[in-house]
């Protein structure tokens, strides 16, 4: 039967099986492209270019996360309210003090990351904190320290820097396509339209594929974390409310990107106009508001 710890351990196994199929892939890439550009010098540079970013996700994903976000960092005297909420609930929950961080974003949204709980961070927007009332609040910030607890952070953060890589991978290849190259022996242009064609599709195929990885790992992991934060305040009608305000905010982030959307509590790209829309829910990085707050409510 699965329990809190199991799903920890599985995210630890899911962080380090993701950075080794990056790993391989890119080295993979780097054969596959040196090979086809007659370049021999690409594959020792996907080597170092698959260790480093394996590297850099791991200690510095969180700072990456934290710059996109144009979050600020805080001290108490900044937002005593948000503080006390964040110490009492973190005392509760057996968890060090993460660092806090604010987004001036009109919208309502929060995240946490951070490789460890010993090196986490908790982001919330001045619009998050204009629209709640000290319940809901507590019960986001108990949603985020539960992403805490539950190891959801690394695994979560690791996928800003490798989904953004293969954007940048696929972008690359596909403007080298356009500009020329391949092996010289080749005089028919047979490989340059192969290499423009694998250059599309990899193009086209990577917001799919970083969608997939997100998908894998944000839909359950919002559930929990909904359940764990409810489990802290004992009080999860304070959550359901605070996600039922965060949804019927009609703005969009100023600095929302695809790389760091499933992150957030709720979608910052706005609320989903056709949320019975099976397309809309099939490639959501969040599940449907109403669902969580059935789950909440016991509805």
């Amino acid at each position: 039967m699965a329990t809190l710890y199991t799903h920890q351990a599985s995210n630890i196994r899911k962080t380090w099986l993701l950075m080794t199929i990056f790993l391989v892939a890119v080295i993979g890439l780097g054969w596959l492209f040196g090979f086809l550009l007659d370049e021999p010098s690409i594959l020792p540079i996907a080597i170092i270019v698959s260790i480093v970013m394996n590297i850099a996700s791991y200690w510095w994903s969180d700072k990456i996360v934290i710059a996109l976000s144009g979050a600020k960092q805080i001290s108490k005297s900044d937002a005593p309210d948000l503080w006390n909420i964040v110490e009492n609930l973190s005392i509760t929950s057996g968890l060090p003090m993460p660092k806090l961080y604010i987004i001036h974003e009109p919208v309502p949204n929060a995240f946490a990351t951070g490789r460890n709980k010993d090196h986490a961070a908790v982001a919330v927007t001045s619009g998050l904190m204009q629209i709640l009332d000290r319940s809901e609040l507590e019960g986001v910030i108990a949603h985020e320290l539960s992403h805490i607890g539950n190891r959801d952070i690394l695994l979560s953060t690791v996928v800003v820097v490798l989904v953004g890589f293969v954007a940048l991978l696929s972008d690359w290849f596909l403007r080298v396509s356009f500009w020329g190259g391949g092996r010289r022996d080749h005089k028919d242009g047979r490989l340059g339209l192969i290499l423009m064609l694998v250059g599309i599709v990899l193009a086209v195929l990577s917001p799919l594929i970083a969608t997939v990885i997100q998908l894998a790992i944000s839909r359950k992991r919002e559930f929990l974390a909904d359940a764990s934060g409810a489990l802290l305040t004992r009080y999860p009608e304070g959550l359901a409310s605070a996600l039922q305000k965060i949804s019927t905010h009609s703005g969009e982030m100023r600095r929302a990107n695809n790389a760091t959307a499933h992150l957030y509590i709720a979608n910052p790209f706005g609320p989903e106009k056709t949320r019975k829309s099976f397309m809309v829910r099939l490639f959501s990085t969040h599940p449907a508001v109403e669902d969580r707050v059935k789950a909440l409510l016991g509805k």
